[in-house]
């Protein structure tokens, strides 16, 4: 990778764990100045050291708070002096059937994915069209295809979707560059840490996690996505094989997503 991220300022959501995590291990020896927040404040300690001396912000935030999100991108202009590329990557999965699932489940999972992607982005707007810089949404295969048992997440992950893509064509001759990533199943803790029928943390990821792309793989790609001023990325075999089959055999597609998520009735993944 070429020395495109280095002096950039970088702001990363969730970056305590999985993808964000992945992305600042890669940011910071590209010569990257780099925030993030999350909610843990032990893991973003633990960040610090993993990073010591080096360009480092970290901040405790909870991205469906306004205030928190404010706070956040304040100090990291502060810090650095204003922002060059935003990476809207906090996010929080579910997994429950509709019928099942308590109406506060879906409401934080849109807050999390969708209210923190508008917010930071808002806020973070003046600045990267200053340095005409890149906003980039992590999102999901569930953002271009519904996933049975995460009608939350996806309909949160379609939310980012178009409004990420309505923002893109407003700032089409700004300079600034607007993209969305499909990472499709990779390594991270969103499975275990997906919200069940009470809203509670799963605990245990139903999926194999060794057979997946690893977070740091993952970063490469959305990297050198946002070096080419990429408008989509789709990532996986399996997450371009399904946005395909979806986009041109929906009824094909909706007889495979049901027999991958259902065994005899049951939801399994």
């Amino acid at each position: 990778m070429t020395d495109f991220f280095k002096n950039k300022v970088v702001a990363v959501t969730g970056g305590s764990d999985g993808i964000g995590k992945g992305l600042i291990d890669v940011l910071i020896p590209l010569g990257a100045k780099v925030a993030t927040c999350g909610r843990n404040q032990e893991k973003l300690y633990d960040l610090q050291v993993r990073h010591s001396g080096k360009p480092l912000h970290t901040f405790v935030a909870d991205v469906s708070n306004f205030n928190d999100c404010k706070n956040f991108i304040d100090s990291t202009i502060t810090v650095f002096g204003g922002i060059d590329i935003l990476i809207n990557n906090a996010g929080i999965s579910m997994r429950s059937l509709l019928k099942d699932a308590e109406i506060d489940v879906i409401t934080k999972v849109m807050e999390i994915n969708f209210y923190g992607t508008l917010y930071c982005t808002k806020l973070a707007l003046n600045s990267i069209i200053e340095r005409k810089g890149t906003i980039v949404g992590v999102s999901s295969i569930a953002g271009f295809r519904g996933l049975p048992g995460r009608s939350g997440y996806s309909a949160s992950k379609f939310a980012v979707n178009g409004f990420l893509e309505a923002i893109r064509t407003e700032l089409k001759d700004s300079g600034v560059n607007v993209m969305w990533v499909c990472p499709g199943f990779t390594t991270s803790n969103i499975r275990n840490a997906a919200l069940n029928s009470k809203g509670q943390a799963q605990g245990e990821s139903p999926m194999d996690e060794g057979k997946m792309m690893s977070a740091e793989a993952c970063a490469y790609h959305i990297l050198h996505a946002i070096e080419k001023r990429k408008r989509t990325l789709v990532l996986t075999f399996t997450g371009k094989r399904t946005v395909f089959m979806n986009k041109f055999f929906p009824r094909w597609a909706d007889a495979l997503v049901k027999k991958f998520f259902f065994k005899k009735g049951e939801l399994v993944r």
